[in-house]
């Protein structure tokens, strides 16, 4: 399937969800565990008539909804149909969605030795040396955030090393960057935006507010 870019994915208007790193992401509000678990068995059986399946989050007021072609690790038009099946089932079930509130936290570490760095995180934050994925650890269980490595020249601690990369709606971004702004923290380099925006707090950590406009 053909990945697609996130101006197609912008138009094809899909109200209830938002592009974050890679996939597809939405929030259903149900209220209560029994109405989420219908909507889910419903979800369910649109998945396999489908046979794409989404990653579905259950929780006692809300259902997150993850869809992604994983197969060629992006969008595509699979995501939307499905995207669009769930969003008509919540309709008919009477559940309203959330977009806003959608996120993904990825980790940043800067390393000019993946091959030493990397087998380690891998092993602590996964059990298994093996998920070094490229520049990525990966966890296929979803049990903690990506890491991912940049790569950088040799340089001395105590310069920080680690940043976290916020993924937010493209439409929630300049909000969310108002609120650290005004929390006390400053906006340290907007060269790239609306792709990222880099943040620093009163200390001088950095963290990066990233949407999926422009990449």
């Amino acid at each position: 399937m053909e990945k697609l870019t996130s101006k197609q994915i912008l138009d094809a208007h899909l109200d209830d969800w938002r592009k974050l790193a890679q996939a597809l992401h939405a929030r259903f509000i149900t209220g209560d565990f029994v109405t989420g678990l219908t909507f889910v068995t419903a979800v369910t059986e649109a998945a396999e008539q489908a046979n794409h399946h989404p990653d579905v989050t259950l929780t006692y007021p809300l259902v997150d909804v993850k869809l992604i072609s994983h197969d060629v690790s992006q969008v595509t038009q699979r995501d939307i149909d499905l995207a669009r099946r769930i969003s008509e089932i919540a309709r008919e079930q009477g559940i309203g969605a959330e977009p806003n509130a959608c996120t993904e936290l990825e980790l940043a570490l800067d390393t000019a030795d993946l091959a030493a760095v990397g087998p380690f995180w891998a092993a602590l934050l996964t059990g298994s040396p093996a998920s070094v994925r490229g520049d990525d650890v990966a966890d296929p269980s979803g049990r903690v955030p990506l890491l991912w490595f940049q790569h950088t020249d040799e340089h001395e601690t105590p310069r920080q090393r680690f940043h976290i990369d916020l993924w937010v709606p493209h439409d929630v971004a300049e909000q969310r960057i108002a609120a650290a702004v005004a929390a006390g923290g400053r906006v340290l380099d907007d060269e790239n935006a609306p792709s990222f925006v880099v943040l620093i707090d009163p200390d001088g950590n950095k963290a990066c507010v990233c949407t999926c406009l422009d990449r």
